[in-house]
């Protein structure tokens, strides 16, 4: 995180404030958290407004004593002048100035060049007709369609712009694919719904990746500087896609949850999260991150790692096909995965293990209702 969004002032100038107190709303990434206030006083002075993005530990506001000297809290600086347009009669006599032939300022007019936007190779940088032809060659820069709606990039959609940016400045991305008979985990899904325990499909997944990350620690593995660092937590992130926005909570120790803890745990943050409820805590510490797109028909995809974490793995939508098993040919619902793991921390072969591992927990399941 490098700078948040104040939304709200929950306090005014003049309000008396306690230790603890909540004074002020900001947007963080991808949550709305409280700022308390560190000491009680009163609210002096409000440094930076509702609206406004703040550097992380920038100056906000000044708590103290009525009276005191606040002189030294730095304020906003101000936003740059910029420099007047000049008018027509004036842009028309610098067009004048402008040293050109006379052959070479016909040319110009003829083919509609602007003569301003010519860089003269003649003596004393005179445009001569030579440059005005090189001009025309040039392919016009096409003008930006009419008619838009600009919306400034701020807010959740920067966060997300600014951390998949980093994920492919930095992360070697190369996806594998594996096709996965969920006949038994299908079996498993509908014995809990008899039993009264209904388990999505995504929960059966999030338990088989957690597992499997226990037994493959690698794949639990983060580049942090120049330091490879293996994390002791299985902490797996949902992907929770929103009209406008991805939030990505965190199940955690999710290799120590039984299935029905997994579940619980899933369907309230993802309830939390259309809600756009959850906390910045319940959003941090991921080392790992599953996104399945297969209640929107998508047979398969490859997800953009989440920095700093090593792997995603990318879940399609089950179909029934024709398959071949014991010398037959058998309809069975298969979906595909889609792991995109970090060339630079975890090898193809390492990756490919990983994800049949997963393949075979779905595959034959009674370990994960264990």
């Amino acid at each position: 995180m490098e700078e948040g969004l104040i939304t709200k002032w929950l306090r005014h100038e003049g309000d008396a404030v306690s230790e603890g107190e909540a004074i002020c709303e900001i947007e963080t990434e991808k949550t709305t958290d409280e700022i308390q206030a560190p000491t009680s006083g009163v609210l002096l002075k409000i440094v930076r407004k509702e609206g406004k993005a703040v550097p992380v530990n920038a100056v906000i506001a000044a708590i103290g004593s009525p009276g005191d000297d606040i002189s030294s809290i730095p304020e906003l600086s101000a936003a740059p002048t910029l420099a007047p347009t000049p008018p027509t009669e004036e842009l028309e006599l610098s067009l004048e100035r402008i040293r050109i032939s006379p052959s070479a300022r016909r040319l110009a007019r003829e083919r509609g060049i602007d003569i301003g936007k010519i860089k003269g190779t003649g003596p004393g940088r005179r445009i001569v007709a030579e440059d005005v032809l090189k001009a025309a060659e040039k392919p016009e820069t096409p003008a930006p369609p009419q008619g838009y709606k600009s919306t400034p990039l701020m807010g959740h959609r920067k966060v997300i712009a600014d951390r998949l940016s980093l994920s492919a400045r930095t992360a070697v991305q190369v996806p594998i694919t594996m096709e996965v008979d969920m006949t038994s985990a299908s079996k498993l899904k509908a014995d809990q719904e008899r039993a009264g325990t209904p388990i999505p499909y995504n929960d059966l997944i999030i338990k088989a990746v957690a597992m499997s990350l226990e037994e493959f620690p690698r794949m639990n593995t983060m580049v942090l500087g120049e330091e490879l660092r293996t994390m002791e937590e299985v902490n797996v992130g949902i992907a929770v896609g929103l009209e406008d926005d991805l939030l990505v909570p965190v199940i955690r120790n999710a290799n120590r949850l039984s299935l029905a803890e997994i579940s619980r745990n899933a369907n309230n943050l993802i309830e939390r999260a259309r809600s756009h409820a959850l906390t910045t805590k319940e959003m941090s510490g991921g080392t790992f991150t599953v996104s399945n797109l297969g209640m929107y028909e998508v047979d398969l995809f490859a997800p953009v790692i989440n920095p700093p974490e090593t792997a995603i793995l990318g879940v399609g939508r089950i179909v029934r096909k024709p398959v071949v098993s014991g010398g037959s040919v058998v309809i069975r619902p298969m979906v595909t995965f889609t792991l995109v793991f970090d060339h630079r921390v975890v090898d193809g072969v390492l990756a490919a293990k990983f994800l049949q591992r997963v393949k075979q927990l779905l595959e034959a399941p009674e370990k994960l209702s264990a």
